[in-house]
Parts: structure tokens; sequence; C-alpha cells
């Protein structure tokens, strides 16, 4: 590949990762909703489309680094990618937002409709004797303990507000060329987004065993999963992006001039702890 002036912009040549992407993506989902109604090959199936989805983040991460150290990339590229990537975040903000309100209109609105009361109080007697009541599952009452909000809920707050410090430390460090003080600032981050995984992963497990908090919990279930489920991956997601940045940041891959991956996945963990704060306040204190 050869370097590209400031008149030309670059395209690349056709790839296969697009639709290695979808497939590795169709088959995850379709292990996930195939292991949540408990069919056989549901768990297989879903580590097969994971591990086709490492392989895509290596190849794929792997091309566009060999692009961009190869000088490939202008400014005119760059800022294509920045627009790219806040229209990219912009649409994640909205994604989250439509479980949000899903969440707000279920309890401000269909439950006092359930109960009674409102224009379509009728419906109540679909469920005679409903109470509206948060948290809910539903006219099948099954029996569960909520989750609070201290305990892992308070420290993974905690956790992720302090990683937010320490990628922000890094930003910092890599804008005046300080290269140990980067690497310990992401490495940290790293370690912080790993940790409440782990924590979520536990919380899981224990809502699972001990309060009776699962997918079939009716609605409060379902909301609680999809919420801190997706987020969780999210956080996932976001930790591999800066395991590949500390690499290439030991490798003195970035200068304060130049280090766009950087930014953009210091914004999308900016935005993790963003909708974190909103789901903390939403699921687990109101």
């Amino acid at each position: 590949m050869s370097a590209h002036t400031e008149d030309t912009y670059f395209i690349p040549e056709p790839s296969k990762w697009p639709i290695i992407a979808m497939l590795s993506i169709l088959t995850l989902l379709l292990g996930a909703a195939m292991s949540i109604h408990d069919i056989g090959i549901g768990p297989y199936t879903a580590a097969a489309g994971f591990f086709l989805l490492l392989f895509l983040f290596y190849g794929w991460f792997g091309d566009v680094i060999d692009e961009s150290r190869s000088g490939c990339y202008n400014k005119q590229v760059d800022r294509s990618f920045r627009i790219g990537m806040m229209w990219f975040i912009s649409s994640e903000f909205f994604f989250f937002l439509c479980f949000f309100g899903t969440l707000l209109y279920i309890r401000i609105f269909a439950l006092p409709w359930l109960s009674g009361e409102g224009y379509l109080g009728s419906t109540n007697e679909l469920y005679d004797g409903f109470k509206a009541v948060w948290p809910t599952s539903g006219p099948q009452a099954v029996e569960f303990t909520s989750m609070g909000a201290l305990g892992v809920p308070l420290i993974n707050t905690i956790l992720l507000l302090s990683s937010g410090v320490t990628i922000t430390w890094a930003h910092h460090a890599l804008k005046v060329n300080n290269q140990k003080q980067l690497i310990m600032g992401l490495m940290a981050t790293v370690i912080l987004g790993v940790v409440f995984v782990g924590f979520q992963a536990y919380e899981y497990i224990h809502a699972y065993s001990e309060l009776n908090l699962t997918l079939k919990t009716g609605v409060y279930g379902s909301t609680f999963y999809i919420l801190t489920g997706f987020h969780g991956f999210h956080v996932i997601l976001g930790a591999t992006m800066l395991m590949v940045i500390t690499i290439r940041a030991m490798k003195g891959h970035f200068t304060p001039e130049k280090h766009f991956a950087f930014e953009a996945v210091a914004w999308y963990w900016h935005f993790v702890d963003v909708v974190w704060l909103g789901l903390y306040l939403f699921v687990y204190w109101l």
C-alpha cells in the first residue's frame, strides 16, 4: 500500500470481513435465542458465533491497523472516521433509549392501566386483582426478589466511573507524549472493565440461584436482563478494543498528533459509562 496525499481519498479493496461480521452476529444471536429456549445446540451455536466474532475482530482490526501504519490515511479519511464514529455512538444512544423508554412506559402507563386506572383502565378485566406495584412479574405472580442498588451494582458503578478517570488520564498522557503513563492508564482501564464484567457475572449467578430472578420472571426479569445484558456486552466489546489499543500503545503506534484509534475507543468507553449511570438509576434505584 502506498501513502496517499491530501488530494486523494483512500478506497480500500473489496473485503470479506463484512460478510464474516454478518455470519458471526447471526450465529451468535441464533445460539443465544436457542439457549434461552433450552434447545440443545444453542450454547454450541452461540460459542461458534462468539469465536467467529473474535476472528473477525482480529482480522478486520489488523487490516485497518496495517492501512493506518502504511500511510494510507490522510486528514480527509481521519475526518470521515470521526464522523462515522459519532454516528455510530449516536445510533447506540438511541438503541439504549428505546429500552429505557420501554421500561418507563411499562411502569408509568401500562401498570396503572392494568390495575384499572386511566382511560385504558378497562383492561384490568384481563387480570382481576392485579396490583400496580413495581417490580412486578405480571399476572402470573411469580415469587422473586428484586435486585437492590447497593452491593455489586454500587461496586460496578464505582468501577466504571473510575475507568472513566483512568482513560482520561491515559488520553492526557498521550497528548503530552508520556508513554509510561499512557500505558498505565490504559492497563488500569482494561482491568477495571474486566473486573466489572466479573462482578456482573457473579450478580447474574446470584440472581438466578438465590433471588429467582430469571428471564421467565415476567416483565421485570426480562427488562432487567435485556438492559444489563446489552450493556455488559458493550463493556466486553469496549474492553476488547481497549486491549488492542493498549498493545498498539506499547508498540508506539500513537503520537500526540495522530491517535484517532485511541480517541474512538475513549469516546466509546465514556458512552458506556454514561449509559451505566442511567441504567443504575432507572433499573436499580427507581
